[in-house]
C-alpha cells in the first residue's frame, strides 16, 4: 500500500542497524506495559477463539457481525458510493494531472496506472447493473455479480474496518517481534521464513484469510518480508478461519466429521507449506525488500537467551512507537487505500471469475486434465469433483455449492476439504494479492492454486480412504 518506511515502525535490529531509542533504565517498566497491555488487546481481537451464539469466532468477527447488522441494507450504498469515488478519483487525476506532494492522501489513493483505472471503472460498471438489475445475466445473475454484491461485500466492508484499525496492536507493538524471535528457528527450518510470520499465519487460522494477508502487505510494505517470502506467506499461510471452514463443511454435507475435516485440512495445510516455498513459482522469487534493504535481524546475540532477547525486541518495538493518535491516523488511510484500491478490483475480478464458472464451460475444460488423477486416486464421481475443484480458483465457496450434490460423502469431505486448502481464489484473497505490493501475478497464482491442488489431493484423499 504505502511506499515509505515510517521510522517509528522499525523494530531493533541487532547491533547491524540504527537503534530505535533502546528504553532506558526508568522507562522500561513502562514499555514493557505498552507491549503486554496492547498485543494482549491485539490477540484478544483477532487471535483467540471463542463461542459466541452457537458459532466458534473471535472478537473482531462479533464486532464484525454486530457493525454488519446495524448497516443492515445501506451497506449496499456505501459500496457503490466506494467504488464510484473510486473510479472517478482515479480518472480525475489521470486527466487533470494536479500537483500532488508524493506523500499526499489524494496521491496515493486515486493516482493508478491505465491498468487499475480500467479495473476501477469495470467495478463501477458491475455495481451499478448489479444494483439497477440491467445488463447481460452473466454480470447481475445472483450467482454470480449477486454474490459479490450481497454476500461477500457486506461482510469485508465492516471487516476491513475494524481489521484495519485494529491492526496496529498486532503487528505494531511488539508481538511479531517477541514470537517472531521464539518461532524463528523452527520456521526458518519448516518453511524458509522468518519467524514473525507465525502471528500472519494465526491470524489466518483463527481470524479470516483477509486478515493474515492485510497482516503480509503491511510487513512487506514496512520491508520486515522480502519478495520472496511475502509470496510465501500470502499464498501459504492465508487460511480462511475455523468459523468459515465449518460453514463449508455444513454445506457440503461433511460437518458430522467436522474433527477429522479440520485435522485433515490442519495437516494438508502443513504438508503444503513445508513443500511450496521449495518449489517454483515461489523458489524463484528474489530476496528483494520494497524499500531496498531489510528492517529485519531475527539473529540472537550470544550473551541474550532466545526468551530474553525476545522480550527486548518487544519491548524496544513498543517503545519506539509513536503515540496513538499517530497509530489511529496512519490506519484511517490504510483504510481508505483498502477501501478505495480493493473493492472495485473484487467486484471487476470477483464477477467475471463467478461468471465464467456459472455461464461457460471454462472450468469443466480446466478440469478435464484431474479426472483421470482423481480417478487414478479412486475417488468416486471424479467427473463431478474436478470441476468442482478446479471453480475454487474463482471463489473459495463454489466448491462446496457444486460438490453438495455429489452422493459420495467421501466426495464430497475431499472437495470441501480441498477447497479450503487451494486459498488462491480471485473473489477475495487473488484480488487482494493483485491489488498489493507483492509481485505476483494471475498465472504466477494460478499456478500455486493448481500445484496446491495437487498436494491437497493426495493427502486428502489419503486420510478420507481411511474415513470411508
Amino acid at each position: 500500500m504505502t511506499n515509505t518506511i515510517d521510522k517509528s515502525q522499525q523494530p531493533i535490529l541487532g547491533n547491524n542497524t540504527v537503534d530505535p531509542e533502546t528504553p532506558k533504565a526508568g522507562q522500561w517498566r513502562a514499555a514493557m506495559w505498552k507491549f503486554l497491555l496492547f498485543s494482549a488487546l491485539g490477540i484478544a481481537l483477532f487471535i483467540i477463539p471463542f463461542e459466541w451464539d452457537g458459532k466458534v469466532t473471535i472478537l473482531l468477527g462479533v464486532l464484525t457481525d454486530t457493525l454488519q447488522t446495524v448497516l443492515g441494507g445501506f451497506v449496499a450504498y456505501i459500496a457503490m458510493a466506494i467504488v464510484t469515488i473510486s473510479a472517478l478519483g482515479a480518472l480525475a487525476v489521470k486527466a487533470l494531472k494536479p500537483k500532488l506532494h508524493e506523500d499526499s492522501l489524494v496521491k496515493k489513493l486515486f493516482d493508478v496506472d491505465w491498468f487499475w483505472l480500467s479495473t476501477r471503472f469495470l467495478g463501477m460498471l458491475f455495481v451499478w447493473m448489479i444494483f439497477l438489475q440491467v445488463g447481460p445475466e452473466f454480470i447481475i445473475n445472483r450467482n454470480t455479480g449477486g454474490v459479490i454484491f450481497e454476500d461477500l461485500i457486506p461482510i469485508l466492508i465492516p471487516l476491513f474496518f475494524f481489521a484495519i484499525l485494529s491492526l496496529p496492536f498486532l503487528t505494531d507493538f511488539g508481538l511479531m517481534e517477541f514470537l517472531g524471535t521464539l518461532a524463528s528457528k523452527v520456521f526458518i527450518k519448516l518453511f524458509k521464513l522468518p519467524g514473525r510470520s507465525a502471528v500472519d499465519a494465526m491470524s489466518s487460522w483463527f481470524g479470516a484469510a483477509s486478515i493474515g494477508l492485510l497482516v503480509t502487505m503491511q510487513e512487506y510494505d514496512k520491508s520486515f518480508y522480502s519478495q520472496r517470502e511475502a509470496a510465501i506467506i500470502a499464498t501459504t499461510f492465508s487460511v480462511t478461519s475455523i468459523a468459515f471452514t465449518y460453514v463449508v463443511a455444513k454445506t457440503i454435507g461433511v460437518d458430522n466429521n467436522f474433527v477429522f475435516f479440520y485435522l485433515t485440512i490442519a495437516l494438508t495445510g502443513f504438508i503444503a507449506a513445508i513443500i511450496m516455498p521449495r518449489i517454483p513459482p515461489l523458489s524463484l522469487k528474489p530476496d528483494t525488500y520494497h524499500s531496498g534493504k531489510s528492517m529485519l535481524d531475527e539473529g540472537i546475540p550470544a550473551e541474550y537467551t532466545t526468551y530474553k532477547w525476545a522480550v527486548n525486541r518487544a519491548v524496544t518495538r513498543a517503545h519506539s512507537m509513536p503515540s496513538l493518535g499517530k497509530v489511529f491516523k496512519r490506519s484511517v488511510q490504510n483504510l481508505f487505500d483498502i477501501y478505495f484500491g480493493l473493492i472495485p478490483v473484487i467486484f471487476a475480478i470477483g464477477t467475471i471469475g463467478l461468471g465464467l464458472a456459472e455461464y461457460t464451460p471454462v472450468f469443466n475444460w480446466l478440469a478435464t486434465p484431474l479426472v483421470p488423477l482423481l480417478e487414478w486416486l479412486q475417488i468416486p464421481e471424479a467427473a463431478k469433483a474436478a470441476p468442482a475443484m478446479i471453480m475454487g480458483f474463482a471463489d473459495m465457496y463454489l466448491p462446496a455449492l457444486v460438490g453438495k450434490s455429489i452422493e459420495s460423502e467421501m466426495t464430497r469431505f475431499i472437495v470441501g476439504a480441498a477447497s479450503i486448502t487451494q486459498i488462491i481464489y480471485m473473489s477475495e484473497v487473488g484480488a487482494l494479492i493483485l491489488k498489493s505490493n507483492i509481485k505476483l501475478n494471475v498465472l504466477e497464482l494460478f499456478l500455486i492454486f493448481i500445484l496446491r491442488t495437487l498436494i491437497s489431493l493426495v493427502v486428502i484423499t489419503s486420510v478420507a480412504h481411511l474415513l470411508y
